[in-house]
Order: structure tokens, then C-alpha cells, then sequence
């Protein structure tokens, strides 16, 4: 990809004020405004996608490469009678006008692709976590809602709502003690099993050296594998095993890191930013299957850091703390009437947490394709760390490592015919 990275990120900002709403959503060229109702089509038919089914938005179309799921999801959601259409190919999907929403719920090797055609269709994205398998792929999708002018979610939430895992409170309150200082400079966050947080890295460790088995005669195989390396089919390396192979997803950091590492991106301020180094302390890793990993260490430029706990043997490590206290597992302090002094104190800046009110207005969404370009930044600097098995230097302005074997990994090769064109 020929991008010019920086540029990427910060020179579109121009673009905020020219904004385009489908004339579906505002009842132009004779059009009936629908109520209210935004429609959408999902992606990706496998276990993630009944989450998508009920959120809002009138469902118009389903997909999937694998017959078999397709059915069940479109039984789930009513079929043709509820005017639910199936598809087997998603570039079908896009070619609808009546569409305004893709939710790309696929395994995250397609969600750059998928992501990028819709919005050059002119549809907006609810796309699935992480947002990109590569630091490339989400450079490139950032340059694309931005030149195409959609709106952006990434379907991770606990930066505005709901208690987050074990601390037991939302994000928000986590994030006043750190805006205001409460806790001093620099802060380190530990996230790991003694401060409510399960990496599973056991549930995503791929298995080494797969046998060739049939294909299912319900999938397409191919089309599934897409833009990853063509190998021999294998169940572990589909549908609900797919996260324990370097092609496809990262393990447990993969699956789970954006829902930890975003809302520690928010609380510490560094939204536009990324960590300047990370350290790995794992095993020699397989070049297909992933293994597990004891400890990953990012370090900031301003000295904050995130430790990553994966063999849970940080027993004593607070979630949060600096040099004027700490806060751990369940909201317990060491700092005298935390709560109280929270309450006294202003609130963070309020967020757009309604994706459909993000597309009536043409306002950015509380975590959209900024701000989750860079915590799944810090995803893929972990995933290529253990990955290489190497400790790396990263430069936040130029989006490169310090490390030539490193930096191949952050516009990998895709299979042809497909290739990402912003």
C-alpha cells in the first residue's frame, strides 16, 4: 500500500465539515424518510453476529460463505418474510442503494477489505473488533471513511458504557482520577486476571501442523480464506477456531484486546498516539499457530505504561496507579474518599454513544475509525511482538518499528484478486 501515513491520520481533518447523508435518511429525491429507521446489512453470519441482529436498524440483508450459517441467521432474523435477503458474496450486498449500514462481522483478515468497499459504496460501518489484523490495513481504513466521508464504529463499548470487566464501575470514572491528577504522573496499567480481566489464551491457541481434511460441501472455502495465504482446509482454522492462526486473527490479544486496551488508551489520554516501545516476554512462536505469552510491556514517550499479565503472576498489581495512589479490582482505593472527590470534579468531554444520531448528524461516533485506529495500533504492535518474539521500538509519527522483519508485518501481502484500493 502507498500511503503516506502521517498525512492519513491528521490531514483529513478538512473533511469534518463536508459531510453526505443517504437522501434515504433525509427523505430526498422524492424518497419517504423512514421513520427513523436506518437500514442494514451484516456481514458474517457466525456466533459474534447475533449481537448484531438486534441492534437498531431495520435488517435488510445477511451473508455469509458458509450455507449453513447463513440459514440459521436468516431463520433467526425471520427470512424473506420479514424481507431479510441471503447472500453467499458481499460485494452482492454493496451493490444495494437501499442499504445504509454494513456491520462487517467477519474474521478480522476481511474487516480492512470489507470495510474499505463499503464505504467507497457509500454505506456507513458497525465493524467487529479488532479493528484491523495489521497497522497497514487500519492506516488504510482510516484514509478511506474519511475520503469517502462515512461514519465509523468499532463494535467495542466500554469507553462509554457498561462497568468494565473486574474494576466493576464504567470507564468514566477511572478516567477522572487520571484527567484530574488524582493518581500523579506517569500512571501504569496492569491488565491481566488479578486486576478482572482473562486474556484466553488458552481458548486461542492454534494447533501445529493441521492435516488437509474435505471441505464442507456447505462452504466456500476460497472465499472465506480471501485475501489470507491459500492452505489446506482444516476445521480448526475456521468459523470459531480461526483466532489461533496468525492469518486470520492474534489469539487472545486479538480477540480481547480492544475491548481491554481501548478504554486504557481513553483513560490515559492518548487517543491520538501510540505506545514508543513494546517488550515480550513469551516462548519461540510457530509460524502458522499462535502460542500464549507470559507478559507484554508498552511503554508511552511520557514514561505511562501498559502491562499486558498472561500467566496471571502479577498478584499484587493494582489496575491503575501512580505515584499518589492506586485503584484495583472492584473499584478499591488507597486514596481517602475517592468517590467524593470524583464527584467534585468535571467530567470528561461528552461522547456520541448512539451509532444512528453519529449518522444523522455526520458526527463522529464515540470510538470511531481515529481513535480505534490507534488502540488496535497497540494490538498489533503486541501481535507482531509475539508474533517475532522480539522486543521493538515504535515510532507513533511514522507508523514504523525500528525492526525491518517487523515492519514487513505492517503491510502484509494479500492473495490475489483482492488488494486494498482506497
Amino acid at each position: 500500500m502507498n500511503l503516506s501515513r502521517r498525512q492519513t491520520l491528521k490531514s483529513l481533518a478538512a473533511l469534518a465539515t463536508i459531510q453526505i447523508v443517504p437522501s434515504r435518511v433525509l427523505g430526498l429525491n422524492g424518497q419517504t424518510p423512514p421513520s427513523g429507521e436506518i437500514t442494514k446489512a451484516i456481514i458474517g453470519c457466525g456466533g459474534i453476529s447475533a449481537s448484531h441482529l438486534p441492534m437498531p436498524g431495520k435488517l435488510l440483508a445477511l451473508c455469509d460463505v458458509d450455507e449453513s450459517h447463513l440459514a440459521q441467521r436468516m431463520k433467526q432474523a425471520g427470512g424473506e418474510e420479514k424481507g431479510v435477503k441471503g447472500y453467499r458474496d458481499f460485494r452482492e450486498v454493496l451493490e444495494r442503494k437501499d442499504i445504509d449500514v454494513i456491520h462487517v462481522a467477519t474474521p478480522p483478515h476481511w474487516h480492512a477489505l470489507m470495510s474499505i468497499a463499503a464505504a467507497k459504496s457509500g454505506k456507513d460501518v458497525w465493524c467487529e473488533k479488532p479493528m484491523s489484523r495489521t497497522i497497514g490495513e487500519g492506516i488504510a481504513m482510516v484514509k478511506a471513511v474519511e475520503k469517502y466521508e462515512r461514519v465509523f464504529r468499532l463494535n467495542t463499548w466500554f469507553r462509554f458504557q457498561d462497568n468494565f470487566y473486574g474494576m466493576g464501575v464504567p470507564v468514566k470514572q477511572i478516567k477522572k482520577a487520571a484527567m484530574h491528577d488524582v493518581l500523579g504522573w506517569p500512571l501504569t496499567i496492569t491488565v491481566g486476571a488479578h486486576t478482572g480481566f482473562d486474556w484466553k489464551l488458552g481458548i486461542w491457541t492454534g494447533q501445529k501442523g493441521l492435516k488437509e481434511e474435505p471441505v464442507p460441501a456447505s462452504l466456500d472455502y476460497d472465499l472465506w480464506l480471501g485475501p489470507a495465504p491459500k492452505k489446506p482446509y482444516n476445521p480448526n482454522r475456521v468459523h470459531a477456531k480461526f483466532r489461533g492462526y496468525w492469518d486470520y486473527d492474534g489469539g487472545g490479544l486479538g480477540d480481547m484486546g480492544q475491548h481491554y486496551l481501548d478504554p486504557a488508551q481513553y483513560i490515559l489520554g492518548k487517543d491520538d498516539t501510540a505506545p514508543v516501545s513494546v517488550e515480550i516476554d513469551a516462548d519461540p512462536q510457530d509460524p502458522d499457530a499462535i502460542g500464549t505469552w507470559r507478559r507484554i510491556e508498552f511503554t508511552y514517550a511520557d514514561g505511562c505504561k501498559i502491562v499486558l499479565d498472561g500467566d496471571n503472576s502479577l498478584k499484587d498489581a493494582a489496575y491503575i496507579q501512580g505515584p499518589k495512589g492506586k485503584i484495583t479490582k472492584g473499584f478499591q482505593t488507597d486514596i481517602p474518599d475517592l468517590e467524593k472527590k470524583l464527584a467534585s470534579l468535571p467530567d470528561p468531554e461528552p461522547q456520541i454513544t448512539d451509532f444512528h444520531e453519529s449518522i444523522r448528524t455526520r458526527k463522529k461516533f464515540a470510538l470511531n475509525e481515529r481513535n480505534g485506529f490507534w488502540s488496535c495500533t497497540i494490538v498489533n504492535m503486541g501481535v507482531t511482538a509475539h508474533r517475532l518474539n522480539k522486543n521493538l521500538k515504535f515510532d507513533p509519527k511514522t507508523l514504523k518499528f525500528d525492526d525491518a522483519e517487523a515492519n514487513k508485518l505492517i503491510d502484509q501481502p494479500m492473495r490475489g484478486p483482492w488488494k486494498i484500493e482506497v
